[in-house]
């Protein structure tokens, strides 16, 4: 059953207007992450993922990502609308997380702007920042959207949310 969508303030979008297939969409605001420290990505020429019930899911350019801190890693996933993904481990210094990223190295047609660009759960980094706003990473385990002020729900992975 679906949920009662959270209402919507000035400046704000609900994740329940996104479509179903999602939507990609280029995000001119400064995206930037931080792990051990170190600033790991700083982009104007991100890509987001919009879709229903889940909160955006930020693709950065591999350009605009410190090489030195990502390592392939071994799991694969399979997305229906974007294809097969690869995950990678970040590293900087003493302190490592795999499967912290994911790319999809050969993306689907209408996803073909993603290719060479890598998403990162928000939860392991120190932060990720959307214009200098810290993202809250989206619940459960499995997700990876990025929850700004700017963004309202309630949002899949919520306790409850599995049938949606």
């Amino acid at each position: 059953m679906k949920p009662k969508p959270d209402r919507v303030g000035p400046s704000q979008e609900s994740v329940w207007d996104y479509p179903r297939p999602p939507r990609l969409e280029a995000v001119q605001k400064r995206i930037q992450i931080i792990f051990n420290g170190v600033t790991i990505a700083d982009t104007h020429r991100a890509w987001r993922v919009l879709e229903t019930s889940h909160p955006p899911v930020y693709y950065i350019p591999q350009k605009d990502i410190c090489h030195a801190c990502l390592s392939p890693g071994e799991s694969r996933s399979w997305c229906e609308w974007k294809g097969q993904s690869r995950y990678y481990t970040v590293t900087v210094g003493a302190k490592q997380v795999a499967n912290a990223g994911w790319s999809y190295p050969e993306p689907t047609p209408p996803f073909a702007a993603i290719k060479n660009h890598v998403a990162f759960y928000a939860g392991p980094m120190d932060a990720c920042l959307v214009d200098g706003e810290r993202a809250r990473p989206q619940p459960g385990q499995f997700y990876g959207g990025w929850i700004t002020f700017d963004i309202v729900g309630p949002f899949k992975g919520e306790p409850g949310s599995m049938r949606w």
